[in-house]
């Protein structure tokens, strides 16, 4: 235990912008990690055929965390994984694996993060405060969209409303179960795989998903 506490006296020195949860959570998640992945927590892994989608991937648009329009036309010809985020999550710790994921397969991989409060009021900040937040306590480079509610209802994000609904992507209706659930698009814009939250970007299932 005096172990741990000092762990986490070190990550405060070193962390910024983050609350003593945020800096709690971050260094517990190697242990989280561990004991989801035993229990079977938030584990699920789907995967489609391959289908050409009823509609477009590519006619999809969003908002950037930033305020710029963001078109996923431009994404034509790269694998992208679309990953709902949170930043008081016992998975936030994921953020440094999905920045060295997409460092590593820069030239065949967009990641794409999508904050949202749907779980537990685990992103209560703006979008100013989280791309902060990102940059500064994970090195975050990769996109981040504008925060919105990524779960089925009437305010439920333009692309996942098409990640979500078979009618739409092919063959999927699974939505996220919990934060960080991945899900990956392949280089002519279909759905191929929707990952749990306890599957690590950097883990055999999403590299093999990737490589293929």
């Amino acid at each position: 235990m005096i172990a741990f506490w000092t762990y986490v006296e070190i990550e405060n020195k070193n962390s910024k912008n983050m609350t003593v949860k945020q800096k709690v959570l971050k260094a517990v998640y190697p242990v989280w990690m561990w004991f989801a992945g035993k229990n079977g927590i938030n584990n699920k892994n789907l995967s489609g055929d391959k289908q050409s989608p009823a509609v477009s991937f590519y006619s999809l648009k969003d908002t950037s965390i930033d305020g710029t329009a963001f078109d996923f036309e431009k994404l034509q010809g790269k694998k992208v994984m679309l990953v709902n985020t949170a930043s008081d999550c016992g998975y936030t710790g994921q953020y440094d694996d999905l920045q060295k994921l997409s460092e590593q397969y820069k030239d065949k991989l967009v990641v794409i993060g999508f904050p949202a409060n749907d779980f537990k009021e685990q992103e209560k900040g703006t979008d100013e405060e989280i791309a902060t937040f990102c940059r500064k306590n994970f090195g975050v480079s990769f996109p981040l969209m504008k925060k919105s509610s990524v779960i089925k209802g009437a305010n439920q994000s333009k692309i996942f409303e098409w990640l979500t609904d078979s009618a739409k992507n092919g063959w999927n209706n699974q939505q996220p179960s919990w934060n960080f659930c991945k899900f990956i698009v392949d280089e002519q814009g279909r759905l191929t795989n929707f990952f749990g939250s306890t599957i690590e970007p950097l883990g055999e299932e999403i590299k093999a998903a990737l490589n293929q």
